[in-house]
């Protein structure tokens, strides 16, 4: 069987990406800490607004906005609930002020996917 992934888009503003980094590796360590087996955050470096969709248009990117591309790496959907939902317990995360965050978390898109091709070098 294969992996299971999480995946979301966001738009960042430009000037908060060494911010939204400090919080994505925070939050990365918070999921490996409970299981996840890889985190993964991107910043797009080659995206184009396309004619009919594309990453910017996705997140209906503005002047000064950069779009991050993440995925987290689990086992199953089982493990990937479990590990979530222990996630959301964290007290750090019960405390953050969401209005804070770097980033538009209203454009963010995000869902689960089981994984059906899987090649390595």
């Amino acid at each position: 069987m294969g992996l299971y992934v999480d995946g979301f888009v966001v738009p960042v503003p430009a000037d908060r990406v060494a911010e939204y980094k400090r919080l994505a590796s925070k939050m990365g360590k918070l999921w490996i800490k409970h299981g996840a087996l890889e985190v993964h955050e991107c910043v797009a470096d080659d995206v184009k607004p396309g004619k009919r969709t594309s990453f910017p248009q996705s997140v209906k990117l503005k002047e000064g906005e950069v779009v991050v591309f993440s995925w987290i790496v689990f086992s199953s959907r089982r493990q990937r609930d479990a590990v979530n939902k222990k996630v959301m317990a964290e007290p750090s995360i019960k405390d953050m002020d969401m209005t804070q965050m770097p980033m538009d978390g209203k454009r963010m898109f995000w869902g689960g996917f089981k994984e059906i091709v899987s090649l390595k070098a």
